[in-house]
C-alpha cells in the first residue's frame, strides 16, 4: 500500500502540472493553528453579513474552524494553485475618471470557478485511475471544492507549502506572487505530506512591510494578518447588499466590483509572472469599464455582458449602485445630468447612491 500511496502523489502531482497547475502541494487533513482564530473572527463581527461564513454542524460548532465537521472521513488536502495575473496595468496606475475597475480575478473569459473546477477534476480523475488494475482501498472517497465549500483553503494551502499567508491575508508565493487562484481536493487516503517537521511551512517573508495595509484606502486590514469585511472594498462591492455606509463611500474610489490594492502594491507581485491559460484573459471593456456604460446597462445587457462571470455575484443593482458611488468619486462633473437622472432610479439603493454622488461632485468637501 505504501508503494502505491506513493504512486499517487507522483500522478497526482504530474496531473496537476498538465492540467496547467503551477503549483501542487499535499497537506495532512489535521486542523491547523490558523484556524483557531476563526471562531474569534465571526464572533467579532469581521464576516459582515456573509452568513454562509458562520455555517455550523449538529452540534453548533462552525465548519470552516475544522475540516473534520466538513469530512471527518478527510486524511489529507491536495492543494493546487493556478496564476491568473494578465499583463495589464494595475488598478494603482488607472487615472481615467470616467472608468472605474473591476478585480483582476473578475476579468475572465470563463468564471474561474469552472475554469479551475475542470482542472480540479483532470486531478482527481488521475488519482483514481490509478488504482486501475490494482486493489481499491476500501471507501475511497475525494471531494473537490473551488471557493465553493466550508473551507479556509489558504490555510491549507500553506501547510501543502504553497506559499505563506501574508498580511493582507491573501496566499503568497516566492515565485508566483499572490494572483493565484486555489482548488483543493479532499481525500480519504493517507498521503505523504509536503510540510513535516524536517521540511517546515515556506518562512512569512512579508517581514517588516506594512505596504498592503497603509495603501487599504478604508482600513480593513485593522492588524497584519487581521481583515474586517465591513470595511474591505470587495466586500462593499460584492456582498454588501442595499446601502453602502456613507462614511466608506468616498474611499471606495472607482472600484466597481472586488479591490486589488492590496496585492497591486504587495512587493512579491513586482515580478509576477503573468498566466498562460487563455479563458483568465480579460473580456472586452472589462478592464477600466466605462462608468456611465455600466449605470445604464439594461438587464438584458447585464445578463449578457457578465453571463459566466463572477460580476453576476454582485447583481444589477449593486453594480450599478457601485458605479454611481464611483462617479462621485471620480471629480469629474461630467457626470452629473446622469446622477440627476439616477437620482429618480426605481432602484431605491441606486438613487440613494446616487444622490450621494451627485452632492459629492458639487461639494467634495
Amino acid at each position: 500500500m505504501t508503494t502505491q500511496l506513493s504512486d499517487v502523489q507522483a500522478v497526482v502531482k504530474r496531473a496537476a502540472s498538465e492540467a496547467g497547475f503551477e503549483l501542487c502541494g499535499i497537506a495532512p487533513a489535521t486542523g491547523a493553528p490558523e484556524l483557531n482564530y476563526f471562531p474569534e473572527w465571526i464572533a467579532a463581527g469581521h464576516a459582515g453579513e456573509m452568513k454562509y461564513m458562520e455555517a455550523r454542524d449538529e452540534q453548533g460548532a462552525l465548519k470552516r474552524a475544522s475540516l473534520a465537521r466538513v469530512a471527518p472521513w478527510a486524511r489529507s488536502v491536495v492543494v493546487c494553485a493556478i496564476n491568473y495575473n494578465t499583463d495589464h496595468p494595475y488598478s494603482t496606475q488607472g487615472d481615467d475618471s470616467s472608468r472605474g475597475w473591476i478585480s483582476r480575478y473578475a476579468w475572465s473569459r470563463e468564471d474561474y470557478h469552472e475554469a479551475v473546477m475542470r482542472r480540479l477534476r483532470q486531478v482527481e480523475a488521475a488519482l483514481h485511475e490509478v488504482w486501475s488494475g490494482r486493489p481499491r482501498p476500501p471507501d475511497l472517497v475525494t471531494r473537490c471544492y473551488v471557493d465553493t465549500g466550508p473551507i479556509v483553503e489558504r490555510v491549507h494551502g500553506k501547510y501543502a507549502g504553497v506559499g505563506w499567508i501574508g498580511k493582507n491575508t491573501c496566499i503568497i508565493n516566492q515565485k508566483q506572487g499572490s494572483w493565484l487562484f486555489l482548488g483543493v481536493i479532499l481525500t480519504s487516503l493517507e498521503l505523504a505530506p509536503d510540510v513535516s517537521s524536517l521540511n517546515p511551512p515556506a518562512p512569512d517573508r512579508c517581514g517588516t512591510c506594512t505596504r498592503c495595509i497603509e495603501a487599504c484606502p478604508t482600513d480593513a486590514l485593522i492588524a497584519p494578518y487581521q481583515l474586517d469585511s465591513n470595511r474591505c472594498i470587495s466586500y462593499l462591492t460584492i456582498e454588501k447588499r442595499g446601502s453602502i455606509s456613507e462614511d466608506l463611500r468616498a474611499d471606495m474610489g472607482r472600484h466597481i466590483f472586488g479591490c486589488d490594492i492590496c496585492q497591486d502594491v504587495c512587493p512579491w507581485n513586482r515580478k509576477a509572472p503573468t498566466t498562460a491559460a487563455a479563458e483568465f484573459e480579460p473580456r472586452t471593456g472589462l478592464v477600466n469599464p466605462a462608468l456611465e456604460w455600466l449605470v445604464e446597462m439594461s438587464a438584458e445587457e447585464f445578463h449578457q455582458t457578465f453571463r459566466r462571470s463572477p460580476v453576476r455575484r454582485a447583481k444589477r443593482s449593486g453594480v450599478r449602485r457601485n458605479a454611481a458611488i464611483a462617479m462621485g468619486n471620480s471629480g469629474n462633473k461630467k457626470f452629473l445630468p446622469v446622477l440627476e437622472k439616477l437620482a429618480a432610479d426605481e432602484d431605491e439603493s441606486v438613487a440613494e447612491s446616487a444622490r450621494w454622488a451627485r452632492m459629492r461632485l458639487w461639494s467634495p468637501e
